[in-house]
């Protein structure tokens, strides 16, 4: 379950940074729901970023809660 949501998180994260390129190079405004969706996608990756070290920390094994 966890790879199949990582496979998700990174084809959607690929395609908002290609739109949003894109977006730049022809000089067009981003769509909002591109804007929102860039956003929360930021939020995960900072909430992981500072999550994760935490947790390793801790020493909390999260092995039992990805199976």
């Amino acid at each position: 379950m966890l790879q199949f949501a990582v496979l998700i998180y990174g084809l959607t994260l690929m395609f908002v940074l290609t739109s949003a390129a894109r977006n730049r190079r022809e000089g067009r405004d981003h769509a909002p729901v591109l804007a929102y969706v860039g956003y929360v996608l930021c939020g995960i990756s900072a909430g992981a970023a500072v999550g994760l070290p935490v947790v390793a920390t801790l020493g909390v094994d999260l092995a039992p809660y990805m199976a």
